[in-house]
């Protein structure tokens, strides 16, 4: 049932990551962003192995909250058929349409 799973008030958000050099990015989803960066950039256990390189990462966006997972995870996907500025570009345009 992952992504459908009743949320029970947690808010999901979608974070975009840039890495040190500011020529990478990540995308992800969680219910606490702070706490998923310090795991990306390896202060706790817990980061993407896709994170290792290209650290330390910052925050270049984050768009929320959403819903529920399911509507998390589909935005995380359309994020993640761009590259580089073009998802911080759309990340910035979901944000103006959000609220």
């Amino acid at each position: 049932m992952r992504g459908t799973e009743l949320d029970l008030g947690v808010a999901w958000t979608l974070y975009i990551l840039l890495s040190a050099e500011g020529d990478s990015t990540y995308v992800g989803i969680s219910t606490n962003v702070e706490r998923r960066l310090r795991a990306h950039n390896g202060e706790i256990a817990g980061g993407a192995k896709r994170t290792r390189a290209g650290r330390p990462w910052r925050l270049g966006a984050v768009v929320g909250p959403y819903p529920n997972r399911a509507t998390a995870q589909t935005a995380e996907y359309e994020a993640k058929q761009l590259r580089g500025q073009e998802r911080i570009d759309w990340a910035n345009d979901q944000a103006s349409h959000q609220g």
